[in-house]
């Protein structure tokens, strides 16, 4: 059982990745790395959402971002999306993550900032304890 999920759309995200990966380890909370897209991998991405037990999703997305929402759209449990500055210095993944439709939400952090999607997840791990 992991406590986070932590997907990226492509292995060019690794070092905002490797940003989240640090706090979740050096406070002890179990996660699960995948990298799937959105658009490259839509089956496998549906798989891994169903199967997991992780109870937060940090999702890591450049460009049209479609990942976050696309994560939300298959599960009840929070997703945290986090922009990258992959073009337009990440306000297009930004825009993307923060316009989600009504009954699709996801948590937006700053752009490039997978630590504080780290901070944000155990935050919410820490509910109702």
């Amino acid at each position: 059982m992991v406590d986070v999920a932590v997907i990226l759309g492509s292995a060019s995200d690794r070092a905002i990745a490797d940003k989240a990966i640090e706090v979740l380890s050096k406070n002890n909370v179990s996660f699960d790395l995948q990298i799937l897209s959105a658009h490259r991998n839509p089956d496998e991405l549906d798989a891994f959402v169903k199967k997991t037990d992780a109870k937060v999703f940090i999702t890591i997305a450049g460009l049209a971002a479609a990942l976050p929402g696309v994560v939300a759209s298959k599960t009840n449990r929070p997703v945290i999306g986090v922009p990258v500055s992959a073009k337009l210095g990440g306000l297009d993944a930004l825009l993307s993550i923060v316009q989600m439709p009504k009954g699709v939400p996801v948590a937006c952090v700053g752009i490039d900032n997978g630590d504080n999607a780290a901070y944000l997840a155990i935050r919410m791990l820490k509910v109702g304890q």
